[in-house]
């Protein structure tokens, strides 16, 4: 909650201040290392943060980069800054030039506003064109918040942000692509449809015609998604508590489903597939917790993660459906309460449903 925090009062001081900042060395100083002091990093001391990187291009030496995160004496970040007025899509080549001649395994341009982060998932040591993090500071969500703090001082972990950083970057591309398809979709995505409902020959005024039909039974498709979602809602019985979490579901921009949280959902996978089959194990995530159902049935919650105050929790459910929490010092901790998960599981297998208290 700190660096949410943190963010969020740098997002309102760029919104009231940005029009009075002239110059790039001002956004260095107003807006890039209030940022980097939010990442945990002491923007005073050289041995953490060096600002005027040296980075030597071959001949041409003496180049440098405006900033430079050091871990163990090793550059793990280098940041190249624009003013923040400046369009960063043009910016990138000198970040790659600095890139390929660095040790650190992660680059960001940033203008104070807008933040990209770079990899080399593409080639090794050579800087992907397209960024794996992208956002604008002041339109932050908690999913991206999320992956900020992955940067943090406290819990920088050079391997694990690779392996989400991939998965962040293909999602990312696909969606675009997606979104792209259905406002204008082109000729290969109507044919992959087309092909599989129409047995004549595909000329240029059928493609034509099946345009609007696949568009419109995309979007049809995706309208009575989420009006069955909301149907299925409207039509569970639950007592007021699970009323209120349907109303957080519907309310889709409020509710970020984490990575932390996920992966205390395979946790708990792999510890309930002992007794039941996977294909019961179901979770919904409401503003308040991240609650893992048998059966996709709101009226029998194995357990609930707590993951959105200061301290982490595992709630466990009894016999009587009361709730105990347990604090949780790290996501590995769920295994430490296998037998109580299982044994609210054999209740509901075993005894005719209680209501939830």
């Amino acid at each position: 909650m700190e660096l949410t925090n943190q963010l969020k009062e740098l997002a309102s001081k760029i919104k009231s201040l940005k029009d009075q900042i002239e110059t790039e060395e001002a956004t260095k100083t107003a807006f890039v290392l209030p940022f980097i002091n939010a990442l945990g990093y002491d923007i005073f001391n050289p041995t953490e943060v060096i600002p005027e990187y040296t980075a030597d291009l071959g001949l041409k030496k003496g180049e440098k980069v405006d900033y430079a995160i050091i871990k163990d004496k090793q550059p793990i970040l280098i940041i190249e800054c624009k003013h923040w007025r400046e369009d960063l899509t043009t910016h990138n080549s000198q970040l790659f030039r600095y890139f390929h001649v660095s040790k650190s395994k992660f680059a960001l341009l940033t203008n104070g506003i807008e933040y990209k982060f770079y990899t080399d998932l593409d080639a090794s040591n050579k800087m992907d064109e397209k960024p794996f993090l992208e956002f604008s500071i002041t339109n932050l969500k908690d999913a991206v918040i999320a992956e900020i703090q992955k940067f943090h001082k406290t819990t920088f972990d050079i391997d694990k942000i690779v392996t989400n950083a991939s998965s962040l970057k293909y999602v990312k591309e696909i969606r675009k692509v997606f979104d792209q398809q259905l406002a204008n979709p082109e000729n290969d995505f109507i044919r992959f449809f087309t092909s599989r409902v129409y047995s004549g020959r595909q000329t240029e005024k059928v493609l034509e015609q099946f345009r609007s039909l696949v568009t419109k039974s995309l979007h049809q498709f995706i309208s009575d998604r989420v009006n069955e979602r909301l149907q299925n809602a409207l039509n569970s019985e639950e007592n007021s508590r699970e009323e209120a979490s349907v109303k957080e579901e519907i309310s889709e921009s409020k509710i970020v489903t984490t990575e932390e949280e996920l992966e205390g959902f395979r946790i708990l996978i792999a510890i309930l597939r002992k007794r039941i089959p996977v294909s019961r194990i179901a979770y919904r995530d409401t503003q308040s917790y991240f609650g893992v159902l048998l059966d996709d049935n709101n009226r029998k919650p194995i357990c609930r993660l707590h993951f959105n105050g200061k301290k982490k929790y595992l709630g466990v459910f009894d016999a009587s459906k009361k709730e105990t929490k347990y604090v949780l010092e790290n996501l590995e901790a769920i295994y430490d309460y296998d037998t109580e998960i299982l044994k609210t599981v054999a209740y509901y297998e075993e005894r005719k449903e209680v209501p939830v208290s």
